[in-house]
């Protein structure tokens, strides 16, 4: 599906959705298996982000993956913090257009090109806040970390600077915990059920992992009972040991 498709999906028969009507537009479900993605070092790379989408299928979401969904390397990806992605599909007639082709083709991206389970419509980083509950057919799920891009965003699209050009920009999507597992229909609907009370966004907590956060700014992310333990960690590290860069 190229990116002119997303848009008829995200168009054509759609309820009100975002922050206003607390409901997320749902423009596609995918997963993925762990196959070879490329070749680094001389050794083939393993990953699950290469994503089919799903459609007309009630899926199983358990407390660390949907249904047809897996990761290669359970250190880096995966767990219970890490059970779904979450991406706005706005954001690909973005990324469609800045990396277009030397004649000025957009790039083809389409659902799940980001490696997403979920792509999203009427919510962005900067309205979803870490701790925001949503509820999905039986599923409950809980907003609580950004995504930092790794090697296999470049690999899977043939750019290196993908990865520092998505850190830059803030496009980063979301992971979401499942509290509560279940039945969930890849149609939808999604609604935002609990927004947290603290207020913090996932752009938020995304600046406050960059160089030059100020030290309130982290404070406040790392507060939020709701965060991920491993970014609160990176957080602590930071804040603990500046960079040069924060100097």
């Amino acid at each position: 599906m190229g990116v002119t498709d997303m848009d008829d999906v995200a168009i054509r028969d759609r309820p009100a959705v975002g922050p206003a009507a607390m409901a997320v537009g749902l423009a596609a479900v995918s997963v993925g298996r762990p196959a070879v993605l490329g070749e680094r070092r001389g050794e083939p790379v393993l990953s699950g982000f290469v994503k089919r989408r799903v459609d007309g299928e009630t899926l199983a979401l358990t407390s660390t993956n949907l249904a047809g969904d897996g990761q290669a390397d359970l250190t880096n990806h995966g767990g219970p913090d890490k059970a779904v992605y979450a991406y706005p599909g706005e954001h690909l007639g973005l990324w469609a257009a800045e990396l277009a082709d030397g004649d000025g083709t957009p790039a083809p991206l389409g659902p799940g090109a980001f490696g997403e389970n979920l792509t999203t419509l009427g919510w962005g980083e900067d309205d979803v806040r870490i701790g925001d509950e949503w509820a999905w057919g039986d599923a409950r799920l809980q907003v609580c970390q950004p995504r930092q891009p790794c090697y296999k965003l470049a690999m899977r699209h043939g750019r290196p600077d993908l990865p520092a050009r998505l850190t830059a920009n803030g496009r980063c999507g979301w992971y979401l915990r499942v509290l509560r597992p279940g039945s969930v229909p890849a149609a939808g609907p999604i609604a935002v059920v609990a927004r947290h009370p603290a207020g913090v966004t996932v752009l938020d907590a995304h600046h406050a992992m960059q160089p030059g956060a100020a030290p309130d700014a982290i404070a406040r992310v790392m507060a939020v009972d709701a965060l991920a333990a491993s970014w609160r960690r990176q957080l602590r590290r930071r804040a603990a040991t500046p960079t040069d860069e924060d100097a």
